[in-house]
């Protein structure tokens, strides 16, 4: 794992399971073009189900099958459909002021302007943006930077003992705003 060096202190952390997970995933890439990144796809055989049959090519977008992955290792319920990044916004319990390791719904426009949803993971926060740990955000796993007024929904894990390192974490409000995550 690589990280950017204002997420460094990332290595660090004990917690939450999804974020553990999501880390370990980090870097992973989409293939261009006609091929497809084995990894990706062999998440979809792993949540099974329908899933598995329709997730073919990486090009199809990903987040909400990299959040099922997280979830799914991290022992957490996986969401009805969850390829459909929306769906995320049933995961867990509902939370009004995301913090460390909950799971952030955004909304996104489609090049043919419908409307559509991105997921990811709660790292941290700036004035205007979040940072989100997500896949298939410029065709990876990685953090990027994403507008607060976005937000469709922040939901909470469920968990039998919440870590104690699930916090607000306040971060410098710098690098490239990310406007579209496919």
């Amino acid at each position: 794992m690589s990280l950017l060096t204002q997420y460094n202190w990332l290595e660090k952390e004990s917690g939450p399971l999804m974020i553990l997970e999501a880390l370990k995933l980090f870097g992973t890439l989409e293939q261009k073009g006609k091929a497809n990144n084995q990894t990706i796809i062999a998440w979809a055989k792993e949540i099974g189900g329908n899933v598995a049959d329709v997730y073919k090519a990486d090009e199809i977008p990903w987040c909400g099958l990299f959040m099922a992955v997280v979830a799914k290792r991290a022992k957490k319920q996986v969401v009805k459909d969850p390829l459909w990044a929306l769906n995320w916004g049933t995961f867990g319990k509902q939370i009004d002021n995301p913090e460390f390791g909950d799971v952030l719904v955004f909304i996104r426009k489609t090049s043919e302007g419908k409307t559509a949803g991105h997921v990811g993971l709660y790292i941290g926060e700036d004035k205007d943006c979040y940072h989100v740990l997500g896949g298939n955000q410029s065709d990876q796993v990685c953090i990027a930077r994403i507008q607060k007024s976005r937000l469709y929904a922040s939901r909470r894990p469920n968990y039998n003992v919440q870590p104690k390192n699930v916090r607000r974490v306040f971060l410098k409000n710098s690098g490239t705003v990310s406007v579209d995550e496919q």
